[in-house]
């Protein structure tokens, strides 16, 4: 099967955010998204440290470290971006204003349960950030993630084993295998990568899937 790499699946998930959006891309992988927004969209990502207006990453050697994401990554800033009190950047978070956020995850559950902040673990480390207020504040919450963990376990299940950060607040889950619709009908197929089929894709997570695939 051809597996989707990191920057296929950013490019994926920029091909369904639509002219006019504002968009908060987490902490991670999902700030590959910014570097795969269409031109010919005007698109509008906010940070949680404050900033608003944000483009695709700088070219090596010309980053300014003044100007970054909330993962302390250098951005660059669109004409008429801004950049303002971290306080106004979560009210503007918790007050609806932000259209979709993208998020990485450590399990989705099929009614759109996100635990993405803590794996429970002894010794690890929690990492918060503005994810609860993203989950709960956005109009639509997508992840993005790896269907499977290095040890071959689904990420997305029937329901999450770990510290959850919202409930029922993700709609759509992009994976290097699939794309799914999460909600209260359960998880349905959007889309599967070539060679890859439903039966062996339900194998995978162990959970039922409902199908509205065509190859990605």
């Amino acid at each position: 099967m051809n597996r989707m790499n990191r920057d296929e699946m950013a490019a994926r998930v920029a091909r369904d955010i639509p002219e006019g959006a504002y968009v908060n891309l987490g902490i991670g992988l999902p700030t590959k998204v910014a570097n795969y927004l269409p031109q010919d969209r005007d698109i509008f990502l906010q940070s949680e440290n404050g900033l608003l207006g944000m483009g695709p990453a700088p070219a090596p050697g010309e980053e300014d470290w003044e100007l970054i994401n909330a993962g302390k990554q250098a951005v660059t800033l669109l004409t008429g971006g801004c950049f303002f009190h971290h306080a106004d950047s979560f009210a503007m978070m918790r007050g609806g204003h932000i259209d979709i956020c993208v998020l990485g995850a450590f399990q989705v559950a099929v009614n759109g349960d996100l635990a993405n902040w803590h794996t429970g673990e002894p010794g690890a480390i929690p990492a918060v950030g503005g994810a609860m207020d993203l989950a709960i504040g956005a109009k639509q919450t997508f992840v993005m993630m790896e269907l499977l963990t290095k040890q071959g376990t689904s990420k997305l299940v029937e329901a999450c084993t770990y510290p959850l950060t919202g409930l029922a607040c993700v709609s759509r889950v992009y994976t290097d295998l699939a794309v799914f619709d999460v909600g209260p009908r359960g998880a349905s197929v959007v889309e599967m990568v070539e060679g890859l089929s439903l039966d062996e894709l339900r194998r995978m997570t162990g959970v039922p899937l409902g199908n509205e695939a065509q190859a990605a």
